[in-house]
């Protein structure tokens, strides 16, 4: 009987252990996501599964460019996956079908080639909540942790221009992997953006 009160308090420590391990992975680390929707089509497409990385933001601020996932600031429940386009400080300038980006860098402005959109990808103010729309053109100012966030899917995507920048505080994490399907297991970095500079309006 001890032998076995023995045996089973071992399996049950180890259970515990592996159960601690989970929930510390799954909390800090690494999270799975399932896509849903088409707001970030052709990158990701309704039913991809996703490992999001929780980690990475504890350490350095969101890039422009990268995937990421958060939680809607309009409803805490539910998530979403978006490009970041615009970073804290920043002003973002949506017009004639094209992003300009306006920092202490290039205070002349400059403006964004992104390249993992099909050829043709139109790019509306839409409803530019959070921002100023004046003559067709959507400026966002964006204050000390605000981004902006875009679908990839412009036409279709619900996204900062519905309800404004995406606080910091919302981002659970940075999507690292696509898992599912198999035979479009990719890993995702930050994109590498051609600039062209244009005048100031």
């Amino acid at each position: 009987m001890r032998k076995f009160l023995g045996s089973l308090l071992e399996v049950l420590e180890i259970a515990a252990v592996a159960v601690a391990a989970v929930f510390v992975i799954r909390t800090y680390l690494v999270q799975p996501f399932l896509v849903s929707g088409s707001s970030m089509s052709p990158t990701f497409r309704n039913g991809d599964y996703v490992l999001v990385d929780e980690l990475t933001y504890h350490l350095r601020p969101p890039e422009r460019g990268e995937v990421v996932v958060f939680h809607d600031p309009q409803d805490p429940a539910t998530y979403f996956i978006k490009r970041i386009i615009g970073l804290p400080g920043e002003r973002i300038v949506i017009k004639d079908n094209a992003i300009t980006v306006y920092n202490s860098q290039n205070p002349s402005g400059f403006t964004l080639d992104e390249t993992y959109l099909p050829a043709g990808t139109p790019v509306g103010p839409g409803n530019c909540t959070g921002g100023t729309l004046v003559a067709g053109a959507c400026t966002y100012r964006l204050t000390a942790g605000e981004y902006l966030a875009l679908g990839d899917n412009r036409e279709l995507s619900y996204d900062s221009r519905d309800w404004g920048p995406l606080p910091a505080k919302d981002i659970v994490g940075l999507v690292r992997v696509r898992l599912w399907p198999l035979d479009s297991m990719t890993a995702f970095a930050a994109p590498a953006y051609p600039t062209t500079s244009t005048s100031t309006p």
